[in-house]
């Protein structure tokens, strides 16, 4: 079977995005935009809330993006070779290929697309990623803890209760991100 994994760039004090809903602090050096694209390439699927899906499509509907480094063109590919499910009840419809549009998460559809999948899935989105983590669906957690405090904003694990995580493995990048890989335990 597949494995779901939660994948968030966080702050040090475990937020996504800052009180304005702004998440500028957490853009990725080089060495660690290569590592995000190594991680994601293998995996199918990935799912997301409304928000983090608005803010992924720019990897297909501006060209301009990948135009900007070799680094970034390859990221592009590989977000765009897989397939992606968006939650929302409030989106009209999806705008990028290889998308679907889903008006509620459920779990029992995603235990069934995990069992099915060739691949590995990724999930994005710190509500969505609190859903999937409550309903004992993600196998891993994989954090990029940037070297900031945010002091409040939305938390990376929005309407979650305790859920144990063994350490599997980490790794510090020249600019002082820090790569943190957890197996959830079930």
């Amino acid at each position: 079977m597949a494995q779901l994994i939660y994948i968030a760039n966080v702050s040090v004090d475990g937020y996504v995005e800052d009180r304005d809903g702004r998440f500028d602090w957490s853009e990725p050096s080089e060495e660690v935009f290569v590592a995000i694209t190594d991680l994601i390439r293998p995996c199918g699927t990935h799912l997301y809330g409304r928000r983090m899906y608005e803010t992924m499509a720019v990897w297909e509907l501006d060209p301009t993006l990948a135009a900007q480094s070799e680094p970034m063109a390859e990221f592009a590919r590989v977000w765009q070779a897989a397939d992606k499910i968006v939650y929302s009840t409030t989106l009209d419809g999806v705008t990028t290929d290889r998308s679907r549009l889903e008006r509620r998460f459920d779990p029992d559809e995603v235990r069934r697309v995990k069992a099915s999948a060739a691949g590995d899935l990724t999930i994005g989105g710190a509500t969505i990623a609190g859903e999937a983590l409550a309903a004992g669906l993600v196998d891993e957690c994989h954090f990029y803890v940037h070297p900031v405090l945010i002091g409040g904003g939305k938390p990376a694990f929005a309407g979650t209760d305790q859920v144990r995580v063994d350490l599997v493995d980490e790794h510090r990048f020249a600019d002082g991100i820090v790569y943190l890989r957890y197996r959830v335990r079930h």
